[in-house]
């Protein structure tokens, strides 16, 4: 008899939970991917908008040199201001991403995570398309496209919180930072396809290079619509009765009969009964107030880091491409290329940091090194990218695993623990309103550099050292 080949006996291996468990993995892993994918066009197409004027100069008959219509790019993105202009349309986003994260948590813990989440995707996906049809139905109005990026970065809240608390149920603390420093690389892996993607229409047709992430991620919401399964216990209510019941867990429900009594019909007897309340105990927890969340220890301490954290990563998602093309004079699509090895560092740092705090058991002191190692070389950057090619790409994988490495870890696994702390007693209905109060407090740290984008060139940021004191001694995450 022919033996069994070791693939097939290697997927035996796995019981039903432990598949059910891979495919929740991957699954949110591809549908968060969906989201930085769609996020990342408008730093690709941002040195289209507004182009180099001074090699686009004509020569008339008389000697004199004048500028054709579209040489500066697309309009209004054409004009002197145009950094302020695009200034405009990331504060836009963010400003929206931030206010918007708050609520997203509270209204995520009372609602179906697969709705919830599905609605914010199709959403994403049309404004996303939206903004890219203002280049083909060539629209010049700056109100067009702010309203769009206020309204991609409000639906896009809905991500995060909803995909942080769906691995969160399935996966308990053992090697979670581990498990979700590999998970978190979709954030990476999203932009570096974004970018690969814009990259590929960003200088025929920038319109595509948002419609086709919009239309990716419209697709994997509908994905999610059929397939995400929120929590293991779900799985054991597949029967139409238990999934019928299942709905009424969370309520007390009362049953009444009347008070005079239950006629007996062509007998003439009416038989006195008194009124039969039955209540039916609540089975779940109610979730967790936003206040109720800020009082679980670390909370408040981890946000304040990722707000500057979060500063560094975003910089480098929006203005890294343009950087590098103004910088090293190359274009669009080879700037957005050289600009994934800063995603690529990322990986790398996330799945270390990761791996380091479950070894450790620390996740803040695990944080804190790699945040006072990655701020020299921040402030380096600049100086030593001017060196060459070899050592740009040195440092955007050094940078990105620095600064992405605690980035990731307080994202993820710092925010599941801290939304299963043992302080909660048990109480699981908190992740994600801890892990939108965390993600939301490191968008805020984004205005910082958007309002001083505004007025200046990008130049070194010095603030990644700052976090370190929101960690002095902050080890309340086992």
């Amino acid at each position: 008899m022919a033996p069994v080949p070791p693939g097939i006996r290697f997927l035996t291996n796995f019981n039903r939970e432990q598949w059910y468990k891979a495919f929740t993995f991957i699954l949110t892993f591809l549908l968060y991917t969906s989201f930085h994918l769609s996020r990342k066009p408008i730093s690709i197409v941002k040195s289209e908008l507004h182009k180099n004027c001074s090699s686009e100069l004509q020569t008339t008959g008389r000697g004199r040199l004048l500028q054709t219509e579209m040489d500066c790019g697309w309009k209004p993105f054409d004009k002197s201001n145009y950094k302020q202009l695009l200034g405009a349309l990331d504060y836009s986003f963010l400003c929206a991403y931030a206010v918007g994260m708050y609520l997203s948590g509270i209204i995520g813990e009372r609602l179906p995570i697969r709705l919830y989440l599905t609605f914010g995707m199709v959403t994403s996906g049309l404004f996303t398309c939206l903004f890219g049809l203002g280049h083909i139905f060539n629209i010049h109005s700056l109100g067009f496209y702010i309203f769009t990026q206020v309204a991609n970065g409000l639906v896009q809240t809905t991500g995060w919180p909803s995909v942080v608390t769906c691995i969160g149920n399935w996966f308990g603390k053992g090697k979670r930072g581990l498990i979700m420093g590999v998970w978190n690389s979709h954030t990476s892996v999203g932009n570096i396809l974004g970018s690969l993607i814009a990259g590929c229409w960003v200088s025929s047709n920038w319109g595509l290079s948002f419609i086709i992430p919009g239309v990716i991620i419209t697709v994997m919401g509908l994905v999610c619509f059929f397939f995400l399964i929120e929590r293991e216990s779900m799985l054991r209510n597949h029967s139409p009765l238990t999934l019928y019941l299942s709905l009424f867990q969370m309520y007390d429900t009362e049953l009444l009969l009347p008070r005079d009594g239950v006629c007996v019909d062509g007998a003439g007897v009416c038989v006195p009964m008194q009124q039969l309340v039955v209540v039916k105990s609540e089975t779940e927890p109610s979730p967790i107030s936003f206040f109720g969340a800020l009082h679980i220890p670390g909370v408040v301490e981890f946000s304040l880091c990722l707000l500057f954290a979060k500063l560094v990563s975003y910089t480098f998602l929006f203005w890294l491409p343009l950087y590098i093309t103004k910088a090293a004079h190359l274009d669009a699509k080879r700037a957005g290329d050289l600009s994934t090895l800063f995603d690529v560092g990322g990986i790398i740092g996330g799945i270390l940091a990761g791996v380091i705090s479950d070894r450790l058991a620390k996740r803040a002191s695990t944080c804190a090194v790699m945040l006072l190692l990655a701020a020299p070389t921040l402030y380096g950057f600049s100086m030593i990218s001017e060196l060459g090619l070899g050592p740009t790409v040195a440092m955007l994988l050094v940078c990105g695993g620095l600064v992405n490495g605690p980035y990731a870890l307080i994202t993820t696994a710092v925010s599941a623990d801290l939304g299963t702390h043992k302080s909660l007693k048990g109480n699981a209905r908190a992740l994600s309103t801890v892990t939108a109060i965390i993600d939301g407090t490191g968008s805020v740290g984004k205005f910082y550099f958007i309002c001083s984008s505004l007025n200046s060139e990008i130049k070194e940021v010095k603030d990644k050292g700052c976090s370190l004191m929101f960690l002095y001694e902050n080890e309340t995450v086992k």
